[in-house]
């Protein structure tokens, strides 16, 4: 399978507002669209396309079907010293999370760590931006969300637990230090992007209905876990910690045909000033940088880089010069803004 889609070019204000609008149109409140284009744009920009706008036809389609429910408001339903727990109530997931974490940074403000559970939302995006959230605030951010059966566990054939993505970031000197991985070989929107850009995957990034590695996307049932036992070992603490202790299982439930769709969230902040300065933590963390890249380079390697330093420097370049989409995204939204009578954005000559 052979890459059969050029990249269109969009200024990144042009595929925010557009992106607002197809929000919008598919029932989301105007703060609700205006946060999560934020999120799918920003991400969009650091290059994780699989995040990106590509997402907003299935949130309209999960709009449709009761699984979004864009009227709910998030709210804090019990606080007991540092611990929170938030109701989403299904909410767009993007709302919920931003909420969760402004919860976080607030209780850390007060007790120097602050631990909201977010229960009931759904899909938020990249995390890595709700633990940025909290590094630009000066606090420590740790993030985690837990969902249904998307990926293997270490010698199951089929779907038994989640992609669970794990995020955190750190204040430095200069741009915050930012951790966002799957617990999966790959997210499954690395997959959705391949299917649009019309391009085969990596044989170790899913198998087939026989549990057969594939390269082609779309005959990927399941996702792999990452480093195997340690990627679906990951992923079922993740759902203990994230959904278990808040009373709302979801792995359980859906292997035994209980119930399906449920999500939940973490957002952790930590003060860092309980530890003894933010400036001498900025310091140390940029100097531990500086020292990693340093050591000796392996063979054909241009650079060391920290976690997020590709995607800043990503961001900086796209915004400048435009945010690509595979054409098969593209015409996936036009088809959209079609329907909702949204006028797409001109592209970039």
């Amino acid at each position: 399978m052979t890459s059969l889609a050029a990249n269109i070019l969009f200024r990144p204000e042009d595929l925010q507002r557009y992106a607002v609008a197809l929000l919008a149109g598919g029932g989301f409140g105007r703060q609700q669209a205006e946060q999560t284009a934020e999120v799918l744009v920003w991400a969009n920009a650091r290059g994780v396309d699989s995040h990106g706008v590509l997402r907003i036809p299935r949130y309209v389609e999960m709009v449709e079907a009761g699984t979004i429910v864009p009227g709910a408001e998030p709210a804090v339903v019990e606080r007991k010293g540092a611990i929170s727990v938030l109701e989403a109530a299904r909410a767009p997931g993007a709302s919920a999370m931003i909420a969760a974490m402004q919860e976080a940074v607030d209780q850390a403000s007060k007790f120097g760590v602050g631990w909201c559970s977010a229960r009931n939302i759904t899909h938020a995006g990249a995390i890595g931006y709700y633990a940025l959230q909290a590094a630009q605030e000066g606090f420590v951010g740790i993030v985690m969300t837990a969902s249904g059966p998307l990926m293997a566990y270490q010698g199951s054939r089929g779907s038994a637990v989640s992609t669970n993505p794990l995020a955190i970031a750190v204040p430095t000197t200069g741009e915050p230090i930012v951790l966002d991985m799957s617990t999966a070989n790959v997210a499954l929107g690395k997959v959705m992007a391949a299917r649009d850009a019309g391009r085969s995957v990596p044989p170790d990034w899913g198998v087939d209905e026989a549990g057969q590695p594939t390269t082609d996307p779309k005959q990927v049932a399941t996702l792999t876990p990452l480093g195997g036992p340690k990627g679906s070992g990951l992923s079922l603490m993740i759902e203990i910690l994230v959904s278990v202790l808040v009373n709302n299982a979801v792995i359980a439930p859906a292997l035994s045909g209980e119930a399906t769709g449920r999500m939940n969230g973490l957002a952790i902040a930590v003060q860092i000033e309980a530890f003894g300065g933010s400036d001498r933590f900025s310091q140390d963390v940029a100097h531990l940088a500086l020292a990693l890249k340093a050591v000796p380079l392996a063979a054909g390697t241009s650079s060391i880089l920290m976690p997020g330093e590709r995607g800043f420097a990503e961001a900086a370049a796209r915004r400048a010069s435009g945010i690509p989409l595979a054409s098969g995204t593209v015409s996936r939204l036009a088809k959209l803004a079609e329907r909702f009578g949204v006028g797409p954005p001109s592209p970039v000559k």
